[in-house]
Protein backbone atom coordinates (compact mmCIF):
# COMPACT_ATOMS: atom_id res chain seq x y z
CA UNK A 1 0.00 0.00 0.00
CA UNK A 2 1.38 3.37 -0.98
CA UNK A 3 2.38 5.91 1.62
CA UNK A 4 0.25 9.07 1.57
CA UNK A 5 1.72 12.47 2.34
CA UNK A 6 -0.02 15.63 3.46
CA UNK A 7 1.93 18.80 2.91
CA UNK A 8 2.18 22.03 1.00
CA UNK A 9 4.36 21.63 -2.08
CA UNK A 10 5.65 24.36 -4.40
CA UNK A 11 6.76 23.39 -7.91
CA UNK A 12 8.93 26.04 -9.58
CA UNK A 13 8.53 26.24 -13.37
CA UNK A 14 10.09 28.79 -15.70
CA UNK A 15 7.69 31.69 -15.82
CA UNK A 16 5.16 29.82 -13.65
CA UNK A 17 4.76 29.02 -9.96
CA UNK A 18 2.33 26.25 -8.98
CA UNK A 19 1.45 25.87 -5.30
CA UNK A 20 -0.94 23.34 -3.85
CA UNK A 21 -2.04 21.76 -0.61
CA UNK A 22 -2.82 18.14 -1.38
CA UNK A 23 -3.08 14.59 -0.32
CA UNK A 24 -0.90 12.87 -2.90
CA UNK A 25 1.02 9.68 -3.43
CA UNK A 26 4.77 9.97 -3.08
CA UNK A 27 5.38 7.39 -5.80
CA UNK A 28 4.67 7.53 -9.55
CA UNK A 29 5.29 4.44 -11.69
CA UNK A 30 5.64 4.76 -15.46
CA UNK A 31 6.00 2.07 -18.13
CA UNK A 32 5.76 1.78 -21.89
CA UNK A 33 7.28 3.35 -24.99
CA UNK A 34 11.03 3.62 -25.48
CA UNK A 35 10.34 6.63 -27.72
CA UNK A 36 8.58 8.51 -24.92
CA UNK A 37 11.26 7.28 -22.50
CA UNK A 38 13.63 10.29 -22.84
CA UNK A 39 10.79 12.70 -22.08
CA UNK A 40 9.51 10.59 -19.18
CA UNK A 41 12.97 10.29 -17.63
CA UNK A 42 13.73 14.00 -18.05
CA UNK A 43 10.35 14.92 -16.57
CA UNK A 44 10.99 12.55 -13.66
CA UNK A 45 14.44 14.01 -12.98
CA UNK A 46 13.07 17.55 -13.03
CA UNK A 47 10.05 16.77 -10.87
CA UNK A 48 11.95 14.79 -8.23
CA UNK A 49 14.50 17.60 -7.94
CA UNK A 50 11.65 20.03 -7.26
CA UNK A 51 9.90 17.51 -4.99
CA UNK A 52 12.51 15.42 -3.11
CA UNK A 53 9.79 13.46 -1.30
CA UNK A 54 8.46 12.01 -4.57
CA UNK A 55 9.90 8.87 -6.17
CA UNK A 56 9.27 8.34 -9.90
CA UNK A 57 10.32 5.18 -11.76
CA UNK A 58 10.39 4.82 -15.55
CA UNK A 59 10.42 1.46 -17.35
CA UNK A 60 10.58 1.08 -21.13
CA UNK A 61 8.97 -2.19 -22.18
CA UNK A 62 7.11 -0.92 -25.27
CA UNK A 63 3.82 0.87 -25.96
CA UNK A 64 1.82 -2.37 -25.83
CA UNK A 65 3.03 -3.03 -22.31
CA UNK A 66 2.29 0.57 -21.37
CA UNK A 67 -1.35 -0.05 -22.27
CA UNK A 68 -1.40 -3.38 -20.40
CA UNK A 69 0.15 -1.80 -17.31
CA UNK A 70 -2.55 0.87 -17.14
CA UNK A 71 -5.28 -1.74 -17.60
CA UNK A 72 -3.93 -4.10 -14.94
CA UNK A 73 -3.02 -1.31 -12.55
CA UNK A 74 0.72 -1.90 -12.30
CA UNK A 75 1.62 1.65 -13.36
CA UNK A 76 0.24 5.15 -12.87
CA UNK A 77 1.22 6.41 -16.33
CA UNK A 78 1.40 4.35 -19.51
CA UNK A 79 3.75 5.91 -22.05
CA UNK A 80 2.78 5.21 -25.66
CA UNK A 81 3.99 6.32 -29.08
CA UNK A 82 0.62 5.42 -30.57
CA UNK A 83 -2.98 5.79 -29.40
CA UNK A 84 -4.66 2.93 -27.57
CA UNK A 85 -6.26 0.39 -29.87
CA UNK A 86 -9.98 -0.33 -29.71
CA UNK A 87 -9.17 -3.80 -28.36
CA UNK A 88 -7.11 -2.24 -25.54
CA UNK A 89 -9.91 0.19 -24.73
CA UNK A 90 -12.35 -2.73 -24.60
CA UNK A 91 -10.04 -4.63 -22.24
CA UNK A 92 -9.83 -1.52 -20.08
CA UNK A 93 -13.63 -1.15 -19.99
CA UNK A 94 -14.04 -4.84 -19.17
CA UNK A 95 -11.61 -4.32 -16.27
CA UNK A 96 -13.46 -1.26 -15.00
CA UNK A 97 -10.68 1.10 -16.11
CA UNK A 98 -11.18 4.43 -17.88
CA UNK A 99 -7.89 5.29 -19.63
CA UNK A 100 -7.43 9.03 -20.15
CA UNK A 101 -5.27 10.16 -23.06
CA UNK A 102 -2.76 13.01 -22.69
CA UNK A 103 -0.98 14.10 -25.90
CA UNK A 104 2.32 15.46 -24.61
CA UNK A 105 4.45 16.07 -27.72
CA UNK A 106 4.89 15.43 -31.44
CA UNK A 107 7.52 13.22 -33.05
CA UNK A 108 8.76 12.34 -36.50
CA UNK A 109 9.91 8.83 -37.34
CA UNK A 110 13.28 9.48 -38.97
CA UNK A 111 14.72 7.06 -41.52
CA UNK A 112 18.40 6.56 -40.70
CA UNK A 113 21.47 5.12 -42.41
CA UNK A 114 25.21 4.91 -41.70
CA UNK A 115 27.00 8.29 -42.05
CA UNK A 116 29.02 6.91 -44.98
CA UNK A 117 25.90 6.09 -47.00
CA UNK A 118 25.62 8.44 -50.02
CA UNK A 119 21.81 8.25 -50.12
CA UNK A 120 20.03 11.56 -49.67
CA UNK A 121 16.42 10.54 -49.52
CA UNK A 122 13.68 8.04 -50.32
CA UNK A 123 10.02 8.15 -51.16
CA UNK A 124 7.51 6.42 -48.91
CA UNK A 125 6.98 3.90 -51.73
CA UNK A 126 10.72 3.12 -51.95
CA UNK A 127 10.91 2.77 -48.18
CA UNK A 128 7.99 0.35 -48.25
CA UNK A 129 9.67 -1.69 -50.99
CA UNK A 130 12.89 -1.90 -48.95
CA UNK A 131 11.00 -3.28 -45.96
CA UNK A 132 8.78 -5.66 -47.94
CA UNK A 133 11.83 -7.04 -49.78
CA UNK A 134 11.16 -5.76 -53.30
CA UNK A 135 14.26 -3.53 -53.17
CA UNK A 136 17.22 -5.54 -51.88
CA UNK A 137 20.34 -3.58 -52.91
CA UNK A 138 21.45 0.04 -52.58
CA UNK A 139 22.36 -0.22 -56.28
CA UNK A 140 18.63 -0.11 -57.12
CA UNK A 141 18.56 3.31 -55.43
CA UNK A 142 21.65 4.73 -57.13
CA UNK A 143 24.09 3.61 -54.46
CA UNK A 144 26.74 0.86 -54.21
CA UNK A 145 26.08 -2.75 -55.19
CA UNK A 146 25.53 -3.80 -51.56
CA UNK A 147 22.71 -5.71 -49.91
CA UNK A 148 20.54 -3.51 -47.70
CA UNK A 149 20.53 -4.60 -44.07
CA UNK A 150 16.99 -3.81 -42.95
CA UNK A 151 16.37 -3.08 -39.25
CA UNK A 152 12.95 -2.64 -37.62
CA UNK A 153 11.52 -2.14 -34.17
CA UNK A 154 9.88 -5.14 -32.53
CA UNK A 155 6.17 -5.69 -33.14
CA UNK A 156 5.19 -4.67 -29.58
CA UNK A 157 6.49 -1.17 -30.30
CA UNK A 158 4.24 1.78 -31.01
CA UNK A 159 6.90 3.06 -33.39
CA UNK A 160 6.64 -0.21 -35.33
CA UNK A 161 2.87 0.07 -35.50
CA UNK A 162 3.03 3.68 -36.69
CA UNK A 163 5.58 2.71 -39.35
CA UNK A 164 3.44 -0.27 -40.34
CA UNK A 165 0.43 1.99 -40.84
CA UNK A 166 2.03 5.08 -42.37
CA UNK A 167 4.73 3.43 -44.50
CA UNK A 168 3.93 -0.24 -45.00
CA UNK A 169 0.22 0.37 -45.55
CA UNK A 170 -0.27 -2.96 -43.72
CA UNK A 171 1.98 -4.85 -46.18
CA UNK A 172 4.09 -7.53 -44.48
CA UNK A 173 7.77 -6.95 -43.86
CA UNK A 174 10.21 -9.31 -45.58
CA UNK A 175 11.41 -12.41 -43.75
CA UNK A 176 14.99 -11.08 -43.64
CA UNK A 177 14.15 -7.95 -41.64
CA UNK A 178 15.93 -7.79 -38.25
CA UNK A 179 13.86 -6.76 -35.24
CA UNK A 180 15.32 -4.98 -32.21
CA UNK A 181 13.83 -3.89 -28.91
CA UNK A 182 14.41 -0.14 -28.76
CA UNK A 183 15.16 3.05 -30.67
CA UNK A 184 18.63 3.03 -29.17
CA UNK A 185 19.25 -0.50 -30.42
CA UNK A 186 18.29 0.47 -33.98
CA UNK A 187 20.58 3.49 -33.80
CA UNK A 188 23.51 1.37 -32.60
CA UNK A 189 22.88 -1.30 -35.25
CA UNK A 190 22.82 1.30 -38.03
CA UNK A 191 25.85 3.10 -36.63
CA UNK A 192 27.87 -0.12 -36.73
CA UNK A 193 26.63 -1.38 -40.12
CA UNK A 194 27.48 0.54 -43.30
CA UNK A 195 24.66 -0.91 -45.41
CA UNK A 196 21.91 -0.78 -42.77
CA UNK A 197 18.69 1.21 -42.73
CA UNK A 198 16.37 1.76 -39.78
CA UNK A 199 13.80 4.13 -38.32
CA UNK A 200 13.78 5.95 -34.97
CA UNK A 201 12.21 8.84 -33.10
CA UNK A 202 13.71 12.32 -33.46
CA UNK A 203 15.59 12.03 -30.17
CA UNK A 204 17.78 9.20 -31.46
CA UNK A 205 19.68 10.77 -34.37
CA UNK A 206 23.08 11.33 -32.76
CA UNK A 207 25.87 9.90 -34.92
CA UNK A 208 23.65 8.57 -37.71
CA UNK A 209 22.46 10.12 -40.97
CA UNK A 210 18.76 10.85 -41.44
CA UNK A 211 17.22 10.79 -44.91
CA UNK A 212 14.62 12.94 -46.57
CA UNK A 213 11.28 11.21 -47.04
CA UNK A 214 9.30 12.50 -50.03
CA UNK A 215 11.91 15.30 -50.27
CA UNK A 216 11.31 16.50 -46.68
CA UNK A 217 13.81 16.20 -43.82
CA UNK A 218 12.49 15.33 -40.36
CA UNK A 219 12.77 18.38 -38.09
CA UNK A 220 10.82 20.29 -35.47
CA UNK A 221 9.37 22.59 -38.13
CA UNK A 222 8.39 19.86 -40.61
CA UNK A 223 6.84 17.74 -37.88
CA UNK A 224 4.94 20.71 -36.44
CA UNK A 225 3.57 21.79 -39.82
CA UNK A 226 2.97 18.15 -40.81
CA UNK A 227 4.93 18.34 -44.07
CA UNK A 228 7.13 15.45 -42.93
CA UNK A 229 5.09 12.39 -43.94
CA UNK A 230 5.89 10.13 -40.95
CA UNK A 231 4.82 12.28 -38.01
CA UNK A 232 2.79 11.26 -34.96
CA UNK A 233 1.72 12.40 -31.49
CA UNK A 234 3.23 10.94 -28.31
CA UNK A 235 0.97 9.94 -25.44
CA UNK A 236 0.82 9.40 -21.71
CA UNK A 237 -2.22 7.54 -20.38
CA UNK A 238 -3.60 7.63 -16.84
CA UNK A 239 -6.23 5.48 -15.14
CA UNK A 240 -9.00 8.04 -14.96
CA UNK A 241 -8.39 11.76 -14.54
CA UNK A 242 -5.79 12.53 -11.88
CA UNK A 243 -7.17 14.50 -8.95
CA UNK A 244 -6.28 18.18 -9.19
CA UNK A 245 -3.56 19.13 -6.72
CA UNK A 246 -1.92 15.70 -6.56
CA UNK A 247 1.61 14.97 -7.68
CA UNK A 248 0.23 12.80 -10.48
CA UNK A 249 -1.93 15.68 -11.72
CA UNK A 250 0.97 18.14 -11.68
CA UNK A 251 3.37 15.66 -13.26
CA UNK A 252 1.05 14.66 -16.12
CA UNK A 253 0.45 18.34 -16.92
CA UNK A 254 4.14 19.25 -16.90
CA UNK A 255 4.21 19.04 -20.73
CA UNK A 256 1.99 22.12 -20.88
CA UNK A 257 4.30 24.34 -18.79
CA UNK A 258 7.16 26.52 -20.02
CA UNK A 259 9.75 24.27 -18.39
CA UNK A 260 8.04 21.12 -19.67
CA UNK A 261 8.09 22.42 -23.24
CA UNK A 262 11.78 23.23 -22.86
CA UNK A 263 12.50 19.71 -21.61
CA UNK A 264 10.62 18.21 -24.56
CA UNK A 265 12.55 20.38 -27.03
CA UNK A 266 15.87 19.62 -25.31
CA UNK A 267 15.26 15.87 -25.64
CA UNK A 268 14.76 16.30 -29.40
CA UNK A 269 10.98 16.18 -29.68
CA UNK A 270 8.40 18.81 -30.62
CA UNK A 271 6.42 20.54 -27.85
CA UNK A 272 2.67 20.99 -28.25
CA UNK A 273 1.43 24.48 -29.08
Amino acid sequence: MRKTIRNSTIVAVTGLLMAFNATADDKIVMDGSTTVGPIAKSFAEYYMKANPNVNITVSESGSGNGAKSIINGTCDIGNMSRPMKSSEKKSAKDSGVMPIEHIIAMDGIAVIVHPSNPAKGLTVAQLRDIYNGKIKSWKELGGPDSKIVVISRDTNSGTYETFETMVMNKEKMASGVEYVGSNGAIRQRVLSTENAIGYVGLAFLEGVKSLEVNNVMPSEDTVRNKTYPISRPLYMYTKGRPKEGTHLFNFINLYNTTEGKKIIADTGFVPMN
